[in-house]
């Protein structure tokens, strides 16, 4: 160990001395180097000491700018707190404010609520204070003539009269007999005839017969009081009337108990008569009251259990039961609490002999309530039942739900009967329970006993679509109102029986199908039932035929009619027509065996006329209520179709299919095909719910679906078949139509809910400007708007901007009433001149924007734009340049020349061809003279290329070819605008008739430039001409149409305008000719075209104004009184004679005059006299003698008027004489040295001085003015 220890030892040794030695050698090495490369690290130090520095800096700033960001993130939050703060602040006050708001709302509605209640509240104690008056009036009034023929009757023994009175009394029988007879028909209007009648009657010999007539008298409670008077007519007069009156009704009432159901109505007015009579002393008080007792005993008795008399004792009370049994009523005395009102107490009948009636109507009541109680829980158990039947099955029949609305009825009456009874007997009403366990056991549904009640089923729209469907369905003629009974009183009879026999079998086979109404997926056993109806429709089919036979045999002229009228039936396609059809049927043909034969039209209508089936189902419901054996059979004959179509289950005959489910679908909206049998269909096309019958239940559902899902009484049914078809619909693997028809069938009946959209709110104002605009704006309404637009604030821009946008949206306003537009307009610019620029502005944007745009939804909106610009320019708002630049935009915009398809008009668009169309028709009947003419016809042509461009592109074929209203539309406009005008009959004859225009357009130009002008004016002058002959025989009718230069329309000036009118073209026949490139760029210089411009200059009223016209008007009105009293000249007609007829007559007179010239001029003088013959003007010269009066006259008219022609010749001739004659005497005044001597003696006037040339009217005239 020691050796083996030793050797690293000295293995250490040896290697420290080495590695000393190697250190000793590498440190001199070492400071070598470090002497080398000691200023290379003094360097690398440098550099090493500026990087740290560098690096300090980098860190000092990286920690700046963390500190830096660190502050700001704190800010930042800091400042986000701050916000949320405040935010959360601000809705805290919001909330507070929203809430106060509300609170103050509340108040506010409960205050005003409040308010309505106390007002409610006053109206309704008005209402019974006036009542309560009226009832006390009334009470008193029957109290006092009670009590004052009460008097009268007790006193009788006094003021009977004796024998003799009788016997100056009429004893005839004749008029004895007929009192007696109308003594049993009397009514209240005979009063005062039976009594005046009886005073003058003489009745001892009738009396038994006047009181069995009294007692057999069928009166009204209206007529009792008649019968009371004169019942006391009688006994004042007859002292054996009351005793035998008496004897009368009690041998009526003993026979009555014989009966098993009494009258009454009898019953009531006999009840009272008896009861009026006793009260005012017919009777005495022992008989009459043993009498009303006994009867009221009876009456109780046998009606303790039924209650059917209970009106007989609530009229008694009502009438009577204050006297005979003291009865106050509560409204009387709720009337003397309230208002302390005072009625009359009951002093005729004392109150011993009144507490037996009391005790009697008293122990009625109690009855009548514990039948009311009773009714009551038997009416609530029918509704348990009924609920539970109908949440389990859906449906209830119909017997049960017609036995539960009489119930219903029957416990409705008996309730207020029980309520008026008590009110009258001042008795409280029962309780009666609400049983509340109904709705906690069922959950909430539908209330079956008040249809129509809006519940959870209820959905938009109702029933029906439309109100027009509404109509259609459920609004039908009345046949009762207008056929006369006879005609349809067999068929109520026969409607009846029918009834009867079939009562049995159809509450059980209702019964059956409810139990049935489980919903399953197996198939339904339907062949006893088929087998049933197939019998019964064969037995029908046989006996019409048996029924033909007979007719045919007879060949009576009904079966005629009959057929011409079922052969009529398909044309009955509108409601006006199938009404008059079907009272045409009743009123004409209403036999038995038409009307089978009407069902049978009716049941075969052909498969493809679907649209018929809903007038016929209308046909069927109109004649119904007189003929409802049609409605039924043809019900019985569906059923049996489709029960065979179900049975058979073949893949054939859709359509027949298709169309008898959809005429059950139509019977049973119009209730004629009740809906347990709809449903029952229904429900048979969901046991076997594939291929065809699929089809069936869609074509049901889209038929009536909605009808039944939204009637409360198959509300719940209709929803679980539904249900149950989407289950089938999604467990069966169906092809994707079914699976869409099924859809469209599910969500027609039961559509999902949608999100209402949210309408826009808009300030009152602008509110009111659309309505104005879009609703109320009309042809005579137009003023009126006018003047409401100018009420607004227009200096407010907001308000202009909005209207101007609402015009030029023009496709809101209904497309009648755009030219209503246009005249608002106008009518505007007047007072506001920039609105009707920023409009047009606006519109031809809009018309620029949808052809760069082209889409089809905006085509309606452009079609609106497209008239509106027509109606501008007939208002005058635009120039006919606008019109045409617009017009060649259409067909030339985005269109390429060389026929490749353009995005911009794409070679199928032919919209187009409308826009233009449109414009043209608006307003393109006013260019029919000048210039526009002219722009007109080269428009056309350029037109009529571009469709004969369209007509010939590649996507029209003889499969698809060019639209035929394009077509049509494209030839009426032509016909309108230039009806001789030729059309081009291909793309080739267009485009030489483009080129032919176009180069007659750069001719002219181009002569007008060389100034060669005439000879191109000469060769086109006849066609030019000819189009202002034809131009000018139309005359004022187009000016008039125009609404351009009106005075052409006086005869006076017509002659004149036409000439203008010539001239003008003819002076722009060369100005007018432009090519196609600088046609957009044309100014229109025609005088009868408006352009939009300002109002001119403005009118300041100022001082000077007024005096002036204050001055031209005394000028005016002296000058009329000055010249009133002249006398009035009359213009004598003096017509000259043509030219060359004067030539005729100086060469014929000429050797006349050399002859004999004195003896011809002073004998006779020459006249022309005009006649016609034809169309030709003939001239005849006729000598008349100076003798004559005509001659003479002339004549002397002739010497005058060239006496003054001579006398103003040689006045003009001397002006230049006098005028050089001034001058020197003006010459020689300057010359003079000295001036003129002054008279000092007199004053003189200085002579006025005329102007140069005028005439000096004092030497004319010669009114003695002084020569010098």
């Amino acid at each position: 160990m020691s050796n083996t220890s030793s050797m690293p030892a000295e293995r250490k040794k040896s290697v420290n001395t080495e590695e000393r030695e190697t250190g000793s050698s590498s440190n001199k090495d070492r400071d070598a180097d470090r002497q080398a490369a000691a200023p290379r690290e003094k360097s690398k130090d440098e550099t090493k000491m500026s990087a740290k520095k560098d690096g300090a800096k980098t860190a000092e700033e990286k920690k700046r700018r963390a500190e830096e960001d660190k502050r700001k993130k704190e800010e930042k939050e800091r400042k986000k707190k701050e916000e949320e703060k405040q935010r959360a602040e601000e809705e805290q006050k919001k909330k507070e404010e929203e809430e106060k708001r509300q609170q103050e709302e509340q108040e506010k509605k409960l205050l005003e609520e409040e308010a309505k209640r106390q007002k409610e509240e006053e109206a309704a104690q008005i209402k019974e204070k006036e009542e309560a008056e009226q009832l006390q009036q009334e009470a008193w009034e029957r109290h006092h003539s009670r009590k004052e023929l009460r008097a009268k009757n007790q006193r009788v023994q006094e003021t009977r009269p004796e024998e003799a009175f009788f016997s100056r009394l009429d004893s005839s029988l004749k008029k004895n007999t007929a009192f007696v007879k109308k003594l049993r028909t009397l009514t209240e209007q005979q009063r005062g005839s039976l009594s005046q009648d009886f005073d003058s009657l003489n009745l001892s010999k009738y009396i038994g017969e006047a009181v069995s007539s009294m007692v057999e008298a069928k009166l009204k409670i209206s007529d009792v009081g008649c019968a009371v008077h004169l019942c006391s007519l009688f006994h004042q007069r007859y002292a054996d009337f009351a005793p035998l009156l008496l004897a009368a009704w009690k041998r009526h009432f003993e026979a009555r108990k014989e009966e098993k159901a009494p009258n009454v109505s009898k019953l009531r007015t006999d009840l009272r008569f008896i009861a009026e009579l006793t009260i005012v002393g017919l009777f005495t008080d022992k008989e009459g009251l043993s009498l009303i007792y006994e009867q009221l005993k009876n009456i109780i008795a046998t009606d303790r259990d039924a209650h059917t008399h209970v009106s007989v004792i609530i009229s008694f009370c009502k009438h009577c039961g204050d006297d005979i049994a003291g009865l106050e009523p509560r409204k009387v005395k709720n009337a003397v609490e309230k208002f302390g009102s005072t009625f009359p107490p009951s002093q005729i009948i004392n109150t011993e002999k009144q507490q037996p009636f009391q005790n009697l109507l008293r122990e009625y009541y109690t009855s009548l309530t514990k039948h009311l109680k009773k009714d009551h829980r038997e009416l609530q158990n029918i509704e348990r039942q009924n609920r539970r039947i109908l949440h389990s099955k859906g449906e209830l029949s119909e017997d049960r739900h017609k036995q539960y609305e009489e119930f219903a009825t029957s416990y409705q009456k008996l309730l207020a009967n029980t309520q008026t009874l008590a009110d009258l007997l001042d008795e409280n009403m029962p309780e009666l329970p609400v049983d509340k366990t109904i709705q906690e056991e069922h959950g909430p549904g539908i209330d079956i006993f008040t249809p129509g009640k809006p519940g959870e089923y209820d959905l938009e729209g109702g029933i029906w679509e439309d109100e027009d469907a509404r109509n259609f369905y459920e609004n039908m003629v009345d046949l009762k109102a207008f056929v006369p009974a006879i005609l349809f009183k067999d068929n109520e009879k026969s409607s009846q029986t029918s009834k009867e026999a079939r009562e049995g079998n159809s509450t059980e086979e209702l019964e059956i199908e409810l139990e049935a109404l489980d919903i399953t997926d197996e198939p339904m056993d339907l062949d006893a039932a088929d087998e049933t109806e197939s019998e019964e429709l064969a037995k029908k089919i046989l006996d019409e035929q048996e029924q033909e036979d007979e007719e045919a045999s007879t060949g009576s002229h009904l079966k005629l009619i009959v057929d011409a009228f079922i052969q009529q039936l398909p044309n009955c396609i509108n409601r006006d027509l199938i009404d008059k059809a079907a009272m045409d049927f009743c009123m004409n043909m209403n036999t038995k065996s038409n009307r089978r034969k009407l069902v049978r039209a009716l049941f075969t209508v052909p498969r493809q006329r679907l649209d018929l089936l809903p007038f016929y189902a209308r046909l069927v419901a109109t004649l119904h209520p007189c003929m409802s054996d049609v409605a039924e059979d043809l019900c019985s004959m569906l059923k049996g179709d489709f029960r065979f179509h179900i049975r058979k289950k073949d893949q054939i005959n859709i359509e027949t299919k298709n169309k008898t489910v959809r005429f059950i679908g139509e019977l049973a909206k119009f209730k004629m095909f009740s809906k347990t049998d709809t449903l029952h269909c229904l429900k048979m096309l969901l046991s076997d719910f594939s291929h065809h019958h699929i089809e069936m239940a869609c074509t049901l559902l889209e038929t009536c679906g909605r009808f039944l899902f939204r009637s409360p009484e198959s509300h719940l049914h209709t929803s679980v078949l539904l249900e149950q078809m989407m289950r089938k619909k999604q467990a069966q693997h169906l092809d994707v139509r079914y699976v869409t028809m099924v859809e469209n069938a599910y969500y027609y009946c039961n559509p999902p809910p949608m999100e209402k959209t949210v309408r826009r709110k808009r300030p009152p104002l602008q509110e009111y400007i659309r309505k104005l605009l879009y609703k109320d704006l009309s042809k005579v309404t137009t003023e009126k708007v006018l003047r409401q637009m100018r009420k607004l604030s227009w200096h407010e821009p907001d308000v202009k901007s909005y209207l101007i946008c609402c015009m030029i949206n023009i496709w809101n306003v209904k497309y009648n009433s755009i030219h209503c537009v246009a005249n608002l307009l106008a009518g505007l610019v007047a007072y506001q001149e920039d609105v009707g620029i920023h409009v047009v502005d606006g519109l031809l944007e809009d018309i620029r924007l949808g052809m760069e745009v082209n889409q089809p939804k905006f085509n309606q909106r452009r079609i609106s734009s497209a008239k509106f610009l027509g109606e501008l320019y007939n208002y005058r708002m635009v120039e006919s340049a606008v019109v045409f630049r617009t017009l060649f935009s259409f067909i030339s915009f985005g269109v390429n020349t060389d026929g490749s398809a353009s995005p911009l008009d794409p070679p199928e668009h032919l919209f187009r061809i409308r826009l233009v169309c449109t414009l043209l028709d608006t307003c393109g009947q006013y260019f029919d003279r000048g210039s526009s003419k002219k722009k007109l016809d080269c428009f056309l042509v350029y037109f009529q290329r571009y469709v004969w461009w369209k007509k010939s592109l590649d996507v029209w074929t003889k499969d698809q070819p060019f639209p035929i209203d394009i077509e049509y539309m494209i030839t009426d406009t032509l016909e309108l605008l230039r009806p001789k005008m030729k059309l081009c009959s291909s793309l080739d004859e267009a485009c030489a008739q483009v080129t032919q225009l176009e180069r007659e357009f750069l001719v002219k130009l181009g002569l007008e430039k060389d100034g060669r002008s005439s000879s191109a004016m000469s060769e086109n002058e006849p066609l030019e001409e000819e189009d202002d002959d034809d131009e000018d025989e139309r005359g004022a009718e187009t000016e008039e149409q125009s609404g351009n230069e009106s005075e052409m329309n006086e005869p006076e000036e017509e002659d004149g305008s036409e000439n203008e009118e010539e001239e003008r073209e003819e002076e722009e026949e060369n100005t007018d000719y432009l090519t196609d490139s600088n046609k957009e760029n044309e100014t229109d210089e025609e005088n009868n075209e408006v352009t939009i411009r300002g109002g001119g200059l403005k009118h300041v009223a100022c001082a000077e104004d007024e005096d002036f016209i204050q001055a031209l008007d005394k000028m005016m009105l002296e000058n009329l009184q000055q010249r009133s009293g002249e006398a009035v000249k009359v213009h004598q007609l003096d017509v000259a004679i043509p030219l060359q007829l004067k030539s005729q007559l100086k060469k014929s007179s000429a050797p006349s005059c050399t002859a004999d010239t004195d003896a011809d001029v002073s004998d006779t003088m020459q006249f022309v006299m005009l006649t016609r013959k034809g169309n030709k003007q003939q001239f005849k010269i006729l000598n008349v003698p100076l003798s004559s009066h005509l001659a003479a006259n002339h004549f002397n008219q002739q010497q005058a008027e060239q006496e003054e022609r001579m006398r103003m010749k040689k006045l003009t001739l001397d002006i230049n004489e006098r005028q050089e004659q001034e001058d020197y005497q003006e010459m020689m005044q300057s010359l003079a040295q000295r001036p003129a001597p002054i008279n000092t003696n007199r004053e003189r006037r200085p002579r006025y001085q005329h102007p140069k040339g005028a005439p000096n009217a004092d030497l004319i005239f010669k009114t003695g003015g002084r020569r010098r």
